[in-house]
């Protein structure tokens, strides 16, 4: 099924969001302290809104995200994303060792806090950590698909826990809203939801009894919704 490049960004964040992430990552190296935004900006909003909204922070909000969706969408191959890159293990894989290096290097700094230049040093992890995902992810948003880091996106399979955790407490009862199919029979199974979805979701295959998308890897970001000849997708 050929992808189609759609536009995804409906908001003036997520056209210019991506600056963040450069400021971060490269004007961090001369200003560590730009690094604690991840941590206290980032990561702090990140898991608010995924224990209230699951991963609605990742299609709307993420820095990379603005970059992967407003700048390296018109110039990425956009081909179909490798199910090694979806798997369980590629993603725990990634998972564990995203926390070992940085667990290791938040505790080596954290062992001098006293010192002068503790700020500078505990904002470099993050600056360093923020130009490695940039080096990473680019190439393979431009040779695959936009959103090809997203599959196993460390910060993303917080959003996923931190979700589930928000459902099953019932936390996020009244607040996480999903992809809802208005009419079912109005549906012309033009597939085209799933041709333009970022994340390479078939949405039209799964909407459950309650004509609600189930699908932990949703981003929520309204590109289907947008894009449905019909008119018959909202997220509610």
């Amino acid at each position: 099924m050929k992808n189609i490049k759609a536009n995804r960004t409906f908001t003036a964040w997520r056209k210019y969001g991506w600056i963040l992430t450069f400021l971060i990552a490269f004007g961090g190296l001369f200003e560590h302290k730009l690094g604690l935004l991840v941590p206290f900006g980032v990561m702090l909003g990140l898991m608010i809104t995924s224990l209230f909204d699951g991963r609605f922070w990742c299609g709307n909000v993420c820095p990379h995200g603005c970059w992967f969706d407003s700048i390296l969408l018109r110039y990425s191959k956009n081909k179909e994303i490798p199910r090694g890159f979806k798997s369980k293990a590629t993603i725990v894989v990634v998972f564990i060792v995203f926390v070992f290096i940085l667990g290791t290097r938040v505790f080596k700094v954290f062992s001098n806090f006293s010192s002068l230049d503790f700020w500078d040093k505990f904002g470099f992890i993050f600056v360093t950590t923020y130009l490695v995902v940039l080096l990473i992810s680019t190439p393979l948003a431009l040779f695959i698909s936009p959103r090809t880091w997203c599959q196993f996106c460390p910060m993303g399979s917080i959003e996923k826990m931190l979700g589930t955790l928000g459902e099953k407490t019932k936390i996020a009862k009244n607040t996480n809203k999903k992809l809802t199919i208005i009419d079912k029979d109005a549906c012309i199974k033009c597939k085209k939801c799933a041709r333009v979805c970022p994340m390479q979701l078939q949405p039209y295959l799964k909407f459950d009894e309650n004509n609600k998308l189930n699908d932990i890897n949703c981003i929520k970001c309204k590109t289907c919704v947008n894009n449905c000849p019909k008119g018959i997708l909202e997220i509610k």
